[in-house]
């Protein structure tokens, strides 16, 4: 389904989740290469090249964020601010996919300027779909936004 190489980065702490999530998107064809940050801190280390990710070129950036808001370390919103302040990572795309029922957390996301934000299904079958619907559009459809100039 992927036409680029891009990898989907997956911010992700619950092992569960995480392997839900990988059998989702491999069900539904999509071949990016997945990366899991299993906390809000080593998502930002990922995205800057810093940390366990220090020396990797930043300027290659996901095709896509989907980032869970209930992370450690740094939580999902603290991720998305930074994110959406940095100007090399303003435009990259990012889904909330979070099981917050929270109204705030809805309002609060939007107002970071979060792409989307999705509601993780409760059944394995729902969680495909809503899966294969995000790669389609995110990884297919829609045209990625051009690399920051710096």
């Amino acid at each position: 389904m992927n036409r680029n190489a891009h990898p989907v980065l997956l911010v992700e702490d619950n092992p569960d989740d995480q392997a839900l999530a990988l059998r989702a998107l491999k069900r539904s064809d999509i071949r990016a290469p997945v990366i899991i940050a299993n906390d809000g801190e080593e998502a930002l280390d990922y995205m800057f090249g810093t940390g366990a990710y220090a020396g990797r070129d930043y300027r290659q950036r996901p095709a896509l964020v989907l980032l869970d808001l209930k992370l450690p370390k740094v939580d999902g919103l603290d991720v998305l601010r930074r994110l959406r302040e940095d100007q090399r990572t303003r435009s990259q795309p990012i889904v909330v996919l979070t099981t917050s029922n929270e109204e705030s957390d809805l309002r609060n996301s939007y107002h970071l300027h979060v792409n989307s934000y999705v509601r993780k299904p409760v059944s394995s079958e729902q969680y495909d779909d809503v899966m294969r619907e995000i790669g389609e559009y995110w990884l297919t459809l829609n045209l990625p936004p051009p690399a920051p100039v710096l």
